[in-house]
Formats: structure tokens, sequence, C-alpha cells
């Protein structure tokens, strides 16, 4: 199992040494919220935030898009460079092209459904992904409870995946503790998010390796 802590539980006082502490913990992804306000209640970070954490993360950036107007955080976001940008199914009238543009930037991209959204409703887009993220909690803020129908949810969207395209990732975001992991590595899921579990932990390195079933 892959793990993508996120810095929107991290302590924002001290944001570069949290960022620090998770890649030399072992992590392998650094999961960025960018939230608009908008299409999630919450407000986080822009360009220059991330871009600072960028520049201190030693390993590659997911940036989750929360956001309206998926093409111009897109564009604000891209010249970061991060390993991943994914994006709202729920938010975008034409996804094929957006994945394109993300993809003409050199950045790899994924779409993410809402806990209400079938993974059937992306299976025309599913050879073009390089990610599906499921969200197991409402999306908008940290620290909520797993929603476990997300498990039969994983076990539909591997089933598409594994016939359309094997190397595209499955990741999960919400309530990811070591109760569930092992269920939802068997159910298919390729990276966890995890927040609050990680950096509420008294031992990140701990708390990382926990999830690395």
């Amino acid at each position: 199992m892959l793990v993508a802590p996120s810095i929107l539980s991290a302590d924002f006082s001290n944001l570069g040494d949290e960022v620090k502490a998770i890649c030399d913990a072992g992590c392998d992804f650094v999961h960025v919220d960018v939230m608009d306000g908008h299409f999630v209640p919450n407000l986080t970070i822009g360009p220059v935030v991330v871009e600072a954490v960028a520049k201190t993360a030693a390993k590659p950036l997911d940036v989750h898009l929360m956001v309206e107007n998926n093409t111009f955080f897109v564009e604000l976001f891209a010249p970061i460079k991060p390993e991943y940008i994914t994006f709202h199914i729920e938010e975008e009238k034409h996804p094929h092209r957006l994945i394109q543009k993300i993809k003409s930037y050199g950045i790899k991209a994924g779409i993410v459904l809402n806990p209400h959204t079938f993974p059937e409703s992306i299976e025309f887009l599913l050879e073009d992904l390089d990610m599906v993220l499921l969200m197991s909690v409402n999306p908008g803020f940290g620290g909520q409870k797993f929603i476990p129908s997300v498990i039969e949810k994983t076990k539909r969207l591997k089933k598409l995946r594994d016939r359309l395209n094997p190397e595209c990732l499955i990741e999960v975001d919400g309530g990811v503790n070591d109760k569930n992991v092992r269920e939802l590595k068997e159910a298919g899921v390729d990276v966890v998010v995890a927040g609050s579990y990680v950096f509420k932990h008294k031992s990140y390195k701990e708390a990382i390796e926990s999830l690395k079933v």
C-alpha cells in the first residue's frame, strides 16, 4: 500500500518541517487538498503555499482539487509540476478535455468520486486516467468518520479498472486508519490518503508503516 498523508491535518505554523517529517517517515506522496469555499464549504491553500511545499517535499505531490472552475485551477497549479492532479467528476462538464489538458503539462491525471457517485459513471474515461480517487467521507473537512460502503464501491471500480486500464491507481481518502486499511487493500486500493491518523499520531513513521500493508 502506498501512503499519501494529507497536509490538511498538518500544523500550518510549522508546515515546512511537517512536510519534511512525513517524507523522512517514509510516505510515498504528499497529498494536497485544494478547496475553494464553493464546491466545498472549506477554503484551504493556493499555489504560493503549494509551491513552497513542493520545494520542501522529497516525495511527489498529489494535488486534489475540490473546486468549481477546474480548468482555472489546473492552469494555476500546473507550473508547480505535481505528480498528480485529480478533479471531481461532479463538477466537470467536459472531463475528457480536462484530462488531456492535465496530461499536456506532463502531469498524471485523476478523477475523484464523491461517496454517492457510481464508479460506472467514469467507465468511458478510465482508459485515459492515471488515478481514480474514491472519497470515503464527504469532501471538505478532515477528521471525518469512514463511510463503509466505499469498500463495495472499490471492488466494483477494481473490476472496471482491471479490464480497461490495469495501470490506473485506485486511491481512497477519508477516515483511513490501521483498523480499515487491510480491508481496503483486499478490495483493491493502491494508495490511501491519511490526514488526521498520521498527523495526530505520536510517531509519523509508526503511523505510515502501519498503513503499508
